[in-house]
């Protein structure tokens, strides 16, 4: 088990800064919706931000341990955020907007899908060690 947990370190890590990123992403996004400040891909929008943001600063420093090349690290580490939240809003769209899932339960699948997605593109691309 130990072996397993070292090799998988990094993907384990990236989860449990994605659960810190995705907690804020929900958090904000029910205390939008909650108190209808937002409607929920308004909230959807900005609670990714948010996010995205965290996991990045998080990632960057703990799990990567990269600070060469922030700016095009960031550029790229929010470019593929916003990939993952185009598939985000069109998930929401389809369960709650097409299927009437409920907003809460339908954010949550959506997450599980996003960090699977996100973690592959941005071991390939925004944390890739520079050559």
């Amino acid at each position: 088990m130990k072996k397993f947990l070292l090799q998988k370190r990094q993907f384990l890590l990236y989860c449990v800064i994605g659960l810190s990123g995705a907690s804020l992403d929900f958090g904000s996004y029910s205390l939008l919706v909650n108190t209808r400040l937002l409607d929920y891909q308004a909230a959807n929008g900005l609670g990714y931000a948010l996010g995205t943001l965290l996991s990045f600063t998080l990632n960057a420093r703990f799990n990567f341990r990269l600070t060469d090349r922030l700016a095009f690290r960031l550029a790229s580490f929010f470019g593929v955020a916003f990939l993952g939240w185009l598939v985000s809003a069109a998930l929401l769209h389809l369960l709650i907007g097409t299927y009437g899932v409920n907003k809460y339960a339908a954010k949550f699948a959506s997450l599980v899908i996003i960090v699977l997605l996100q973690y592959n593109l941005n071991r390939l691309i925004s944390f890739r060690k520079a050559a």
